[in-house]
């Protein structure tokens, strides 16, 4: 069995509930990333914040980017996959919640993000259409 760990890409960086949209954008810039997990002071993920959120939920808004909060645009409990399951689980939770990317955790650490394309780089090739599909519907 494959498990997330094992396809996951390691060493993700959060962006604080508490740093604004414009630092959280220069980091994803920094990283070439289009995602980052939230991490509240606790260092507990509070949830994901992608580009696409900025741009809709921030500046197509009106609002200040300088002055909105990574922890603003955290919504209800994070969707992750634990880093001793299967991909088969990865790729279950990712059609349920119609998400591309995972943080994957260990107890309540993240240690890495799973992307579709992480899973797709490692999936049998006559398998990828039907991945792509389940997530992208």
């Amino acid at each position: 069995m494959t498990t997330a760990r094992e396809l996951m890409t390691g060493g993700a960086e959060c962006i604080g509930e508490n740093e604004t949209l414009e630092q959280a954008a220069q980091k994803m810039k920094d990283l070439d990333v289009g995602s980052l997990p939230i991490c509240g002071e606790d260092q507990r993920l509070k949830g994901v914040l992608t580009d696409r959120d900025i741009v809709i939920k921030c500046l197509a808004e009106g609002s200040d980017p300088r002055a909105t909060k990574a922890g603003d645009l955290a919504e209800g409990k994070p969707v992750t996959i634990g880093a001793d399951d299967s991909i088969e689980e990865a790729i279950k939770t990712m059609a349920d919640h119609q998400v591309r990317r995972l943080p994957v955790i260990d107890g309540h650490d993240l240690v890495g993000m799973l992307s579709q394309a992480d899973i797709a780089r490692n999936y049998p090739e006559e398998r990828v259409g039907e991945l792509v599909e389940l997530i992208s519907y």
